[in-house]
């Protein structure tokens, strides 16, 4: 194994014949001997030792000189001068002017030389080494200019891109006609557009010291004298579930003029999580679109009930013999039309009474009645459709005899009728009906439930919406408007009504009428 390269340089030959020996005794096997100066400089321009040991008088070429020419080719190995005692003087000046290693003095201690030797190949391997990582810094650090150069460059070019999205970005939310509002999830306004500004009639200086309460509601306030706003409920229950979602039916309010403007808010989650993105789009027009087509219907459906209540008439004066004798296949006929005619006339009572509710135009006429009688009664009127289908009605009541409260009876008995109705048509035959009625705490609970087929989960949100028709596995023949008519006619009362259902085992309607009970009847 080598421990390293050594040139020796002597002119006398028997320097050089002991010091080969000495270094193959040492276990240096590679050690390259010249008694030539100049044939030394000529090896050294092909081979690189780890180290270089000169003597100091030499013919033609002294040792300094020598190892002068060496210190150009390889500046990082060590050298090592031998001298006598006459020359040490000398050495040692041009010595510090070519920066050896080490001068010895001439005899050599082998130990010391030995020692020399080894410190010297350690050294230059050191040196090399050094070297190496200098060079590799310069070249990194060569690249990491040029990087920066090109980081800088990058960084320019991407910031004019910045700069033009952002530019485009502001316009775009300047600009657009709907209104952009930033809220984090305490419902507090961060910020907002200039539509925004121009619909709350506020400066969003003003709105990012509000919530967003303070300027949406979800009651229309032409009905309410008291709108409520649970709009930061609604968001945090919606953004559970999921990172975009639609409020409609919301009023935003107007400070200068005091309106309370329809509108709906597309709502999406930030990358934080944190915050959220509103755009608000106004319904006004809409709205008033909606008027219109809905007065319209109205006017039409008013229009219709007289000659359709006169048809019904003239077809019963048939029927009960009143105009003569008819034969059995024409009184089958005008059966038939008499019940078709009474159909279409009840849808456009049921169209009415939705138009009067949603425009705020009916008032409740509320008195204090007894519910086990008005339950008596629509059964009274539904028994013959419960007997046809052999359907038993089982009622649970927590008051034997009168349960008294104060409602508008009318629109009552038609939600009872509507719930009732609905179980007989979705229950099967020999089925049974349970009705659930009982005052907690002065409010009425009254449910229908049927062991019919109940109701697909996907179906169930639907159901109490306009023109809702029975379930997607099957259609209704009703008008679809008897479960929204019920929705309204509860929450005008400030109740509400929901549906529990699971297929093939049934469905049970209930709705809850807060603070009805009444201990007397009215005098």
């Amino acid at each position: 194994m080598s421990l390293g390269k050594i040139l020796f340089v002597d002119d006398d030959k028997l320097a050089t014949s002991t010091f080969s020996i000495l270094m193959r005794v040492e276990g240096f096997a590679d050690v390259v001997i010249y008694n030539n100066p100049a044939e030394a400089l000529e090896y050294l321009k092909i081979e690189k030792p780890d180290l270089i040991i000169s003597d100091f008088m030499m013919p033609e070429m002294n040792g300094l000189e020598f190892l002068r020419e060496a210190k150009k080719l390889y500046p990082e190995t060590s050298m090592i001068l031998l001298t006598g005692y006459a020359d040490k003087e000398n050495a040692i000046k041009t010595i510090n002017e070519i920066g050896v290693y080490k001068y010895i003095e001439k005899p050599w201690d082998d130990d010391d030389l030995k020692i020399n030797i080894k410190n010297g190949i350690e050294r230059s391997h050191l040196l090399e080494d050094l070297r190496n990582k200098i060079n590799e810094l310069e070249i990194a650090q060569k690249e990491l200019k040029k990087y920066s150069e090109k980081l800088e460059e990058l960084v320019e070019e991407r910031t004019k891109e910045l700069v033009v999205a952002n530019d485009k970005l502001s316009g775009i939310i300047n600009y657009c006609a709907d209104g952009i509002i930033i809220i984090n999830k305490k419902g507090q306004i961060e910020q907002v557009n200039p539509a925004c500004e121009n619909l709350t009639g506020l400066s969003q200086e003003t709105l990012c010291d509000m919530s967003i309460q303070q300027i949406a509601y979800t009651d229309n306030p032409a009905l309410n004298k008291a709108p409520k706003s649970e709009v930061q409920s609604s968001i945090l229950g919606l953004a559970e579930e999921q990172s975009e979602f639609l409020l409609r039916d919301l009023y935003i309010r107007n400070s200068l003029s005091g309106e309370y403007i329809p509108a709906e808010i597309n709502f999406a989650s930030l990358s934080d999580g944190e915050r959220y993105v509103g755009v608000i789009r106004n319904f006004t027009a809409q709205k008033e679109t909606e008027r219109l087509r809905d007065d319209f219907i109205a006017t039409l459906t008013h229009d219709l009930r007289t000659p359709l209540t006169a048809a019904i008439k003239t077809l019963n004066f048939f029927l009960d013999g009143s105009l003569g004798q008819i034969s059995d296949q024409q009184k089958e006929m005008l059966t038939v039309m008499a019940k078709s005619n009474e159909d279409l006339l009840g849808l456009v009572n049921a169209l009415l009474e939705v138009y009067r509710f949603e425009s705020g135009k009916l008032n409740l006429c509320k008195t204090v009645f007894d519910v086990n009688s008005l339950l008596r009664q629509c059964y009274e009127e539904l028994s013959p459709l419960a007997k046809s289908k052999n359907i038993h009605f089982d009622v649970h009541s927590d008051f034997k005899e009168e349960m008294l409260i104060d409602a508008d009876r009318a629109e009552i008995k038609r939600v009872i009728m509507n719930l009732c109705g609905n179980a007989l048509n979705y229950t099967n035959k020999d089925g049974t009906i349970d009705i659930y009625m009982k005052l907690q705490n002065g409010d009425l609970i009254f449910s229908v439930a049927d062991n019919g087929n109940g109701i697909p989960k996907e179906d169930v949100p639907n159901l109490f919406k306009r023109f809702s028709q029975g379930t997607t596995k099957k259609r209704s023949t009703g008008t679809g408007l008897g479960l929204y008519l019920s929705r309204q006619i509860v929450e005008a009362h400030g109740g509400k009504i929901w549906v529990e259902s699971k297929v093939n085992k049934g469905s049970e309607f209930s709705f809850l009428l807060t603070d009805v009970a009444a201990k007397a009847r009215a005098v």
